[in-house]
């Protein structure tokens, strides 16, 4: 039942409109354990009796006989129908009239669900950019490791905390940042400590907490010289990606005495994991620039930083069960702007995006930061590419304008059960798809302007997808990329041709063979801007 005056409003529209069509009296009823009430309709004369409406059934009113018919899926409610002169009100047309309004319930419904799940991830959502920034705008470790374990221990309501890190030198973890206590009472931990919690996290690279309002649950940790005010704690280990895609733990963020209930869910289990990744790399960063204090091997360093965030792009296995699917991003020797998303959606939808944003350097780089962390959240919880790309718009204005720059942006979603892709086009010039069967590309135009240029919604637009077409999508680096001896571009066809001649390959052959082409076009060498493809096949 909706729960909102404006559900409650269209419910009453649609009423309005089935009464138009099927030219008979019709009111809504829900009936619960408070009592029988009209949602809409016409003015009540009378109540049905309770219970009245578990089984289709015609009833003696004061005003006259109806018939009462069960909403179906909406436990509590019916539709009174009542009896015309048309003799239209046949048992076919009374389940029609029932299955609209239950329609109707079901959609209200899955509305508020959606606004309620969105309220309850704005804190999540405005944290991921908190960090993002401070990451971005801070060069000594311990000022932003102290400011985001602020950030952090505020959204998970967490009384104490602390960000430990590996000293290599000293095989112990050293305190970087913590909160509700006094450092001078946090001594270091040796890694072999077998009753450290923060230890056994490190050693074992996986995340231990405690629940104590779960009677099933054991506390893994030892109580000895602890003065924790609640029993809860969550421990994550923090972690460094290498080159190639190895993990190592370098720190551990402990939390505890939560505020209010004495429990971390598992919603904050995932939320500090994730943040767990970005401060990682922010130690590791900040290790190598203390080992050098020069200008330009900070920059070198700065630069590592970008590749690291480049290695968080999703692998192509998040959609390989699904679809063949194949993407890469090839970093050029400047820090760029270039980023894709690859992404589950719901009803086994598919979700693709591509972005490139204007110019180069640490504030591309930043950009595409924030766009890479918030652009999975906003496409979750859209309910349209359009919506999606609007979302993600208001969210970096402030860093857009404050840059001077704007984000070239698709994001195309498949339904596979519709045979359908909608997508919205913020100004990107390179999406086509190319027909599985004959080869031929079709470009997906702009639907609207680049983000950060005239903020609007813009709309969505949709084509049919067939088997085996081919979804292909890439940045200038590759367009633009100039020949060895030869002044012209690299250009648009020759990544098509490639396509279309090995659309019956798998498209990681076809993503190998432009790559390819390019290198020897441009006389290999790294690229003078990021070279991003991504290929997608029905």
């Amino acid at each position: 039942m909706p729960d909102a005056a404006g559900g409650l409003t269209r419910l009453e529209g649609v009423l309005q409109a089935l009464e138009r069509l099927s030219g008979q009296t019709l009111r809504v009823w829900h009936q619960d354990a408070r009592g029988t009430t009209a949602l809409a309709g016409a003015v009540a004369v009378w109540t049905p009796p309770q219970n009245g409406a578990r089984v289709g059934r015609r009833i003696e009113a004061p005003d006259g006989p109806v018939w009462l018919e069960p909403v179906p899926d909406a436990d509590g409610v019916w539709i009174e129908i009542r009896d015309t002169k048309h003799g239209a009100n046949d048992g076919v047309g009374r389940a029609a009239l029932a299955q609209v309004v239950g329609s109707v319930l079901a959609t209200e419904h899955e509305a508020a669900q959606v606004a309620a799940e969105l309220s309850d991830r704005y804190e999540e959502i405005d944290l991921l950019y908190t960090i993002s920034e401070i990451l971005g705008h801070t060069i000594r470790l311990e000022d932003a490791a102290q400011a985001i374990l602020v950030e952090v221990s505020t959204v998970v309501r967490a009384g104490r905390a602390t960000l430990l890190a590996l000293d290599e030198d000293r095989h112990v973890l050293r305190l970087i940042a913590c909160r509700g206590m006094d450092p001078e009472d946090v001594e270091p931990i040796e890694l072999d400590d077998q009753l450290s919690v923060a230890a056994r996290v490190f050693r074992e690279g996986r995340i231990i907490s405690y629940d104590p309002t779960d009677a099933a649950a054991s506390n893994p940790g030892s109580p000895k010289g602890r003065q924790y005010k609640g029993k809860a704690f969550l421990s994550v280990p923090v972690v460094y990606t290498v080159s190639g895609g190895r993990s190592r733990p370098i720190g551990v963020i402990n939390l505890t005495d939560r505020l209010g209930e004495d429990a971390f869910t598992s919603g904050d289990r995932k939320l500090v994991a994730a943040i767990a990744n970005q401060i990682g790399a922010a130690i590791e960063n900040a290790r190598l620039v203390a080992r050098d204090v020069g200008q330009e091997r900070m920059r070198s360093e700065l630069e590592l930083a970008h590749d690291l965030q480049l290695k968080l792009l999703p692998s192509h296995l998040v959609l390989a069960a699904k679809v063949d699917v194949a993407a890469r991003c090839r970093q050029a020797d400047s820090v760029g702007g270039d980023f894709y998303n690859l992404l589950n959606l719901h009803d086994d939808r598919i979700g693709v995006m591509i972005g490139d944003v204007t110019s180069h350097g640490f504030a591309s780089a930043l950009i595409m930061a924030l766009a890479m962390a918030a652009s999975g959240i906003h496409a979750a919880a859209a309910a349209s590419p359009s919506d999606a790309l609007e979302r993600l718009e208001l969210s970096l204005i402030p860093e857009l304008s404050r840059t001077e720059m704007f984000l070239q942006l698709f994001y195309g979603v498949i339904d596979p059960r519709e045979h359908r892709l909608t997508f919205a086009n913020a100004g990107h010039p390179h999406a086509f798809v190319v027909d599985g069967a004959t080869g031929e590309a079709t470009r997906l135009d702009a639907t609207r302007p680049p983000l950060g240029v005239v903020p609007q919604r813009g709309q969505d637009s949709a084509r049919p997808w067939r088997p085996k077409d081919i979804l292909c999508l890439f940045t200038d680096g590759i367009v633009d990329a100039a020949g060895e001896s030869d002044p012209a571009r690299f250009g648009e066809e020759r990544v098509l041709s490639h396509v279309r001649a090995l659309r019956e390959r798998p498209v990681r052959e076809i993503l190998e063979a432009i790559y390819a082409d390019v290198a020897a076009f441009t006389g290999g060498g790294r690229p003078s801007d990021d070279r991003t493809l991504v290929l997608l096949k029905g």
